[in-house]
């Protein structure tokens, strides 16, 4: 379904100290630095399968789900999902991939959310009865009845991210990028996300590739787990493999082991 090989990215930075005269000498000259996001990063994602991509802030997460999803174009390596070059072929394979940023929106702030839903349904080019069917099932399993009536700007964040994540799979796609998607709500709302995710894998078959530095997220989702650290795929097993690296006591929290591994690999 997913395979990486050889990914590197790079972004150019800009940087200068405080003040108005470092930022008057910025103008005419800025100093950059290269950021290495991505370093030579290799993995496969089997089809049906539920993957947790972890690591520190600044790891590479959110790169490469940019980039799986067609949005960025690595400087080098090859990337294929289902059959196609995401950013060479993205209007077919949008077509076929869901997309949850958790700090970033796809719904229109002042508008009810059903209002989102029937634009998105013009831009995906769903058809009528594809489109109800789906709404239907994502409105009882989200509890969604109560919202789709509401403008986005008065939801809580639980209600926005159930409305996020119904709006990414209204069109059906196979694939299921999730980056962030429980940060910042309350118990109630992580577990109606986490069982929605594992009903919608199981019953449809969905792929999930899950990124979160929630761990219980991880633990109830993901079967496989890899660890990315400063742009490059540390460990890529399963729990019991990453306690194993961290060598540490089975009373351990997975939390707490991948402390240890931030630690051991000085990645934190």
């Amino acid at each position: 379904m997913i395979t990486m090989e050889h990914v590197c990215k790079t972004y150019r930075a800009a940087k200068r100290s405080a003040g108005m005269k470092e930022a008057c000498k910025a103008f005419f000259r800025r100093e950059t630095e290269t950021v290495h996001a991505l370093k030579d990063v290799s993995f496969t994602v089997s089809d049906g399968e539920i993957v947790g991509y972890i690591g520190p802030n600044g790891a590479g997460k959110s790169s490469t789900i940019k980039i799986l999803s067609g949005i960025l174009t690595p400087d080098s390596g090859t990337c294929i999902a289902d059959g196609r070059i995401p950013w060479k072929n993205r209007m077919e394979h949008v077509r076929q991939i869901g997309v949850v940023f958790g700090q970033r929106s796809q719904l229109w702030w002042d508008v009810p959310v059903i209002d989102s839903f029937e634009l998105l349904k013009d831009i995906y080019s769903i058809p009528v009865t594809m489109y109800h069917k789906n709404l239907d099932e994502m409105t009882q399993l989200l509890d969604l009845k109560e919202l789709l009536k509401t403008p986005v700007r008065q939801l809580s964040l639980g209600q926005r991210m159930r409305c996020e994540i119904a709006a990414s799979l209204l069109h059906g796609p196979k694939v299921l990028f999730l980056d962030e998607p429980t940060i910042g709500l309350d118990a109630v709302s992580k577990l109606a996300v986490r069982e929605f995710v594992r009903r919608i894998n199981k019953e449809r078959g969905t792929t999930v590739l899950l990124t979160t530095h929630d761990m219980q997220d991880i633990e109830v989702l993901a079967g496989r787990i890899i660890l990315i650290g400063r742009g490059r795929v540390l460990l890529d097993g399963t729990a019991a493999d990453l306690r194993k690296a961290a060598s540490v006591s089975q009373s351990l929290t997975l939390e707490e082991i991948v402390v240890k591994l931030y630690e051991k690999l000085d990645i934190a």
